[in-house]
């Protein structure tokens, strides 16, 4: 074996090939930082100064800039290192049914997400509902939609889902409705709990006066008079207001002397 031809075919090769090798590392190492800051400075500048881009699109097209910057980066240094792409055309070309199978998924939801950035059902940082998923939208890329649940769990949908599901937008309109129900026993007087609750909501400063809130009796259960609360809120008080009439009726019933009526289960020991 001859080492000094091994020896030379190594130094050889790393002075040539090798040499590519490195710089094209270096090279893709530091063109994918550039695109990452310029896309940042680019986002913050279609989002900032007096006139502010639609954050939604401006996310979106940020990520179709990085995307097609990164790829012409890696084409070019596919190129630089002499690999022939003549190969991997034809390999391409002979699984092209293969990979639009595989694919088909993909473009289902690649379309789904074009029909999202058309329709507008929702926009980044609304609190929706939809294909057994609540949260607030973070992000809306081309084939997956991602929303941040309310115990800060990140979950991606695939656009094609949203696309054809039913979706429930909390956020698109300024104003939402408060609904809870409340029972009294029968024994009790209504009328008095029902002003009980008029005025708990007449005294909240977050509750709306117009539209009134509306409390009437909704229903003669088994074993209690259900009185319905309807008071409309600004959209990012809905939670506050719910609590707030929750723990503040209850109190005002206490002191009262009003009832709220539980189920119960009496026994009865037979002695023989």
């Amino acid at each position: 074996m001859d080492f000094q031809a091994i020896l030379d075919t190594v130094v050889n090769w790393a002075t040539s090939t090798g040499i590519k090798i490195v710089i094209a590392l270096l090279i893709w190492f530091v063109s994918f930082r550039i695109i990452n800051f310029v896309a940042r400075r680019l986002e913050k500048r279609m989002l900032g100064g007096k006139h502010p881009l639609d954050k939604t699109l401006t996310r979106t097209f940020v990520y179709l800039f990085k995307l097609v910057l990164k790829v012409v980066v890696i084409v070019c240094l596919i190129g630089y290192l002499g690999i022939d792409t003549s190969g991997i055309t034809a390999l391409i070309a002979s699984l092209g049914v293969c990979v639009g199978l595989a694919v088909n998924g993909a473009l289902s939801n690649f379309a789904g997400g074009v029909l999202l950035l058309i329709t507008r059902p929702f926009r980044v940082d609304d609190y929706i509902e939809a294909a057994g998923h609540s949260g607030t939208v973070e992000d809306i890329h081309l084939v997956n939609t991602r929303i941040r649940t309310p115990d800060n769990k990140i979950v991606y949908i695939p656009n094609g889902t949203l696309s054809s599901s039913s979706i429930i937008n909390y956020s698109e309109k300024e104003m939402r409705r408060v609904d809870l129900t409340f029972s009294v026993g029968y024994g009790d007087n209504f009328e008095e709990a029902k002003q009980i609750i008029t005025d708990i909501c007449t005294a909240h400063e977050k509750v709306l006066k117009d539209p009134a809130p509306f409390i009437r009796v909704v229903e003669h259960g088994a074993s209690s008079i259900n009185i319905v609360t309807r008071a409309w809120v600004f959209n990012s008080d809905y939670w506050d207001v719910y609590f707030d009439l929750l723990e503040s009726v209850k109190k005002a019933f206490d002191e009262k002397g009003i009832e709220i009526p539980f189920n119960q289960i009496d026994v009865h020991v037979k002695n023989d």
